[in-house]
């Protein structure tokens, strides 16, 4: 009952810091992993060992080395929402092989998060999962944005429904980005990939007002604050109604990588409507609000050429 109330409490109570240093989208980057000229994204079966799959799905692209150099600042996004169990939250042995490689090409990792809703504090969440231990045993930084209530800022975006982001400043300084989403759908944005990760970053006072009206179109112009470098999509298993916490159940047994955030969710969408379970997922991916809105901004590519 404490931690309810305390979670209520946050959600309720959490307010923008006032005074922040207001700050530019980061500059958007060539995608690198392609072929052929479009968008490339890889999906690997998975018999039983994760790092093997996460590595060739990394290579099928064109490999970790496009993106990650010896010393780069790494930012790790995994899916930590709530303390529920995977996929309703990013598997620790999912997130600890991607950790493992990169730092085994030299980067300085950090895994960030902020818990969404009544779960908050993230620290909380991320004790009861055991994130923390297992992160420390890797050597990897971990925050959880919302212990900080000073390091923030606020980037001004060119959105139809959003003109103001404030996200954590950890995160806007990194030289590099990696999210790690899960597979699944949603009961209010239909679907949670890679797009919706992004909304960890929105400071828990902003990201409250997001579910007003058009959440899935305000969930896409998040992304214009920055786009990852690197997308590595854990499919093994996926909720294909529900969501996103609890859901119905299934096994994909992939995992997918690229570089572009739309050929990516379209695929990923592709697979949960190939299971023909009772959602809201549309039966064009394309006509979804937050591809739709996506594409709108160039956050994408339409034209990708799936590599397995």
């Amino acid at each position: 009952m404490i931690g309810i109330m305390r979670g209520i409490y946050h959600f309720l109570g959490d307010r923008i810091p006032r005074g922040l240093d207001v700050v530019p989208p980061k500059p958007r980057r060539e995608n690198p992993f392609g072929k052929d000229g479009n968008a490339a994204v890889s999906k690997v079966s998975v018999e039983q060992d994760v790092r093997s799959a996460i590595a060739k799905s990394v290579e099928l692209i064109g490999g970790l080395e496009k993106v990650i150099s010896p010393g780069d600042r790494v930012m790790v996004k995994p899916n930590f929402n709530s303390p529920d169990p995977y996929p309703g939250s990013t598997d620790l042995g999912f997130l600890g092989a991607v950790v493992h490689l990169l730092v085994e090409a030299g980067a300085r990792v950090t895994v960030g998060e902020s818990a969404g809703g009544i779960w908050r504090p993230t620290r909380k969440v991320l004790e009861k999962l055991g994130a923390i231990r297992a992160l420390t045993e890797l050597g990897a930084e971990i925050l959880a944005f919302d212990d900080n209530p000073k390091d923030w800022v606020t980037v001004r975006i060119d959105g139809d429904y959003l003109r103001e982001i404030t996200v954590p400043r950890s995160a806007y300084e990194a030289d590099r980005m990696v999210y790690l989403p899960c597979m699944k759908t949603h009961a209010f944005a239909r679907f949670t990939l890679s797009l919706k990760l992004a909304m960890g970053f929105m400071h828990p006072g902003q990201r409250r007002g997001l579910h007003v009206r058009n959440l899935e179109r305000k969930v896409a112009e998040i992304n214009l604050v920055w786009q990852p470098d690197l997308i590595i999509m854990d499919g093994r298993k996926a909720f294909v109604s529900g969501g996103p916490a609890k859901g119905e159940l299934v096994e994909p047994g992939i995992i997918m990588a690229s570089g572009d955030l739309v050929a990516i969710d379209v695929e990923a969408l592709k697979i949960l409507a190939s299971y023909g379970a009772k959602n809201r997922l549309l039966p064009d991916p394309y006509d979804s609000p937050q591809i739709a809105t996506a594409l709108r901004h160039g956050l994408g590519a339409r034209e990708y050429e799936v590599v397995a």
